[in-house]
């Protein structure tokens, strides 16, 4: 007869494929035997070094090698890092989602774009209420945000509860809805917390995070300061409690409000219909109905606070938006943050909205979203927990994270710094990395997912930093004489017309080298299309200090 497994015996797996060692592309698993639930399936914006590439993904191998074992997906809150992925992963890994109403609006929008409306599963609950999945059942928790209806994830376990806080802040005036739920959070700790999986992105900054109404405020007082022209504003679509204050703002001093990007558009449409944002009657229009409006009484929310260069904004600045140009008199707020690595970006913007004689106010506009360290701290010592998992971000943050851990008495052994694929194995005697699954990037480009690899990535650094020549060549089938050239063709190389000389001794050095080849009897192409590239290739690096690739084409009479 077998003999019952005790709690304190009992442990669980949770295995991170992302969200750790860098900010974004949240997801994590949590496995008990024959169960796994997926909290979260959030997508990266491409790096700079990411040519062409539109978007990144999280490696699912590990999901897909146990597809018949997930229970489903359970959503944290509505931002591309924590939802942006599920369409990709849910063609391979068709299993419900659950989430409250404004994620789960958010992901139908995307789930729609991708015709998977029918096909997915989806379920929406509310704060409070708990589900069951497998062995797991999980209880969603009000959190604060700069995102409305966020969660915090109470997962209880064969092996304990484990307390997941999504990305967080404690807003005790948020401008929708209720607080967040601290009591509930003190309640799990009277019952015992296995382990607390906290927010870390603002982890090294000290103090309280600002309530969402101090953005309010300033806001307001840039509507009171500046009467004549335009203004607008650039925040994050997602960021639907801004934009409510200033809807409001703008109502109050009498502007018309216009909505203006793609992103912005839609999330303000499922956010209005499903009641989260209040727009007072004859406050929208149309940006086709700009011109019946003097520029005073005009306000325009729109996407690009970071720079991005196909968005609404940069394309104003760049004069290549369509319907809106920026002239003098105009007043642009930058109502976010740059996220690291787009300063430059934003910087570049900026300068261009300067020069077209616009005001530029970006001091003072945004306030995170994002736990700082007292309030990660009050999370501690509510809950309570036995092990302390710092979750979400680079390990800088992750660091600072369990240095906060050690703060509130956790020793090394109960404090765990994962990275993406580990194995954590826990219980209630011990916590300890097991093993490593497959994960890491895959990354899209347009209707491709995964075909755009490193080789791939390499060529594209290649062809944009030294450009292309391409050397083409006919060759007799029967004799493997030259016929036809060779010719050679420069893209983003050198300017041609400009550089005849280099041209014609490039063409003299390919002849020579096919010769040296025909002469030998090499009749293999491969071996002949190598000869033209290291000579070629030689010579351009001796004349220029460049390495433009070098693509041999041979034709057969």
């Amino acid at each position: 007869m077998r003999r019952k497994e005790s709690n304190g015996q009992k442990r669980i797996k949770i295995i991170p494929l992302g969200g750790l060692e860098h900010i974004g592309m949240n997801i994590t698993c949590f496995e008990y035997e024959n169960d796994i639930i997926v909290v979260d399936c959030g997508l990266q914006f491409p790096d700079e070094d990411m040519l062409g590439v539109d978007l990144v993904i999280p490696d699912i191998t590990y999901l897909k090698e146990n597809a018949d074992k997930v229970r489903g997906f359970v959503i944290t809150h509505g931002h591309e890092d924590h939802i942006g992925a599920l369409p990709y992963v849910l063609k391979e890994v068709n299993a419900p989602v659950y989430a409250t109403k404004l994620t789960m609006g958010i992901i139908e929008g995307k789930l729609k774009e991708h015709d998977m409306l029918g096909s997915t599963r989806r379920k929406v609950i509310r704060h409070g209420q708990t589900i069951n999945l497998g062995c797991f059942r999980v209880e969603f928790i009000k959190t604060n945000h700069s995102i409305a209806d966020a969660t915090a994830l109470a997962i209880y376990s064969p092996a304990g509860i484990i307390v997941h806080t999504g990305d967080f802040k404690i807003d005790y005036t948020p401008v929708f809805g209720e607080r967040i739920d601290l009591a509930r959070f003190a309640e799990l700790g009277k019952k015992g917390v296995l382990a607390l999986m906290c927010d870390s992105t603002n982890a090294e900054k000290p103090g309280f995070t600002q309530s969402e109404r101090v953005v309010g405020r300033k806001i307001n007082s840039i509507f009171d300061e500046h009467k004549t022209g335009r203004i607008i504003i650039a925040t994050f679509a997602s960021n639907v409690d801004r934009v409510q204050q200033i809807i409001n703002t703008a109502y109050q001093h009498g502007r018309k409000v216009i909505v203006e990007g793609r992103s912005m558009v839609n999330t303000i449409a499922v956010a209005t219909e499903l009641g989260y944002i209040q727009v007072p009657e004859n406050t929208l229009i149309d940006i086709d109905t700009m011109h019946n409006y003097p520029d005073d009484k005009l306000v325009l929310i729109t996407t690009g606070s970071q720079g991005e260069t196909m968005a609404a904004l940069s394309r104003m600045a760049a004069d290549t938006h369509r319907k809106v140009r920026i002239k003098a008199g105009d007043t642009i707020v930058f109502s976010s943050s740059p996220i690291p690595g787009n300063e430059k970006a934003v910087t570049n913007v900026i300068n261009e909205l300067y020069k077209k004689g616009a005001e530029v106010i970006f001091q003072d506009t945004h306030v995170s979203g994002h736990a700082c360290q007292e309030e990660i701290k009050l999370i501690y010592a509510l809950t309570k927990p036995k092990y302390a998992i710092p979750v979400h971000g680079e390990f800088k943050h992750l660091r600072a994270g369990a240095g906060i851990a050690r703060t509130m008495g956790y020793d090394s052994e109960h404090i765990i710094i994962m990275s993406s694929g580990d194995v954590l194995s826990i219980g209630q005697d011990t916590a300890k990395i097991v093993d490593h699954v497959p994960h890491g990037c895959i990354m899209v480009d347009g209707l491709g997912v995964g075909d755009v690899g490193n080789i791939v990535l390499r060529d594209r650094q290649l062809l944009s930093q030294n450009g292309l020549m391409i050397v083409v060549l006919t060759l007799d089938r029967e004799t493997n004489q030259l016929l036809a050239g060779p010719d050679i063709v420069s893209r983003g190389f050198v300017y041609v017309r400009e550089s005849e000389e280099l041209m014609e001794d490039a063409k003299r050095i390919v002849d020579k080298a096919v010769y040296d080849c025909i002469d030998n009897n090499v009749t293999d192409w491969t071996k002949i299309k190598n000869k033209v590239k290291d000579s070629l290739g030689d010579y351009l690096w001796k004349e220029t200090r460049r390495n433009p690739m070098i693509l041999p084409i041979i034709m057969e009479v």
